[in-house]
């Protein structure tokens, strides 16, 4: 939210997209209309393949990603990493709110960078802001926000793969995992 608040500043019709995995929580729906109302702007739901999906499905079950590690990494390939690589297909740059603290994969992240997955410029404004300063933004500029966090989640994704707890480590609770794909290089290759 803050990231879209400061694109909001700077132009009256950022294009924003999302990935909806099919397995979100309705706070995140929730969410995605408040900012929707506030902004006046559009934002374009980006789905997985549903053939791929149906096949995923038929061949491992409705909740596959509870089988294994290797299993949840199938279902972000298709429900995640594919449909984000249809989104940024044609585009020069995109912009992302990753950020150095979320997690040891994402120390480094530089404020913009060159993205070798999909060869194109991605933006990382807040990639030295602290979870602090973005609650402290948030509330100075009364954002709306997922109101799962005031449930204990730090991190929020698909309805299965997040859990309450601190940064990244509510995601993929009890594994040794905590991204998805979408920004770690070379997995849309992988996808």
């Amino acid at each position: 939210m803050v990231i879209l608040d400061l694109l909001a500043g700077l132009t009256d019709r950022p294009r924003v997209f999302t990935l909806d995995t099919g397995r979100l929580p309705q706070e995140t729906y929730d969410l995605m209309d408040a900012a929707r109302r506030r902004y006046g702007i559009v934002i374009d739901a980006v789905f997985p393949e549903r053939e791929a999906v149906e096949a995923m499905v038929r061949e491992r079950g409705l909740n596959l990603f509870y089988d294994s590690l290797e299993a949840r990494r199938t279902c972000c390939a298709i429900r995640k990493v594919e449909p984000l690589g249809r989104a940024l297909a044609g585009l020069d740059g995109w912009i992302t709110g990753l950020r150095r603290d979320q997690s040891p994969s994402r120390a480094n992240a530089p404020k913009v960078g060159w993205d070798e997955d999909h060869e194109l410029w991605k933006a990382n404004p807040l990639a030295d802001w602290d979870d602090a300063r973005c609650w402290e933004y948030v509330g100075a500029h009364e954002l709306p926000y997922n109101e799962l966090h005031d449930k204990g989640y730090a991190s929020i994704g698909c309805t299965h793969c997040t859990k309450p707890g601190s940064g990244r480590e509510g995601r993929w609770a009890g594994l040794d995992k905590t991204e998805c794909g979408l920004h770690v290089p070379g997995t849309s290759e992988a996808a």
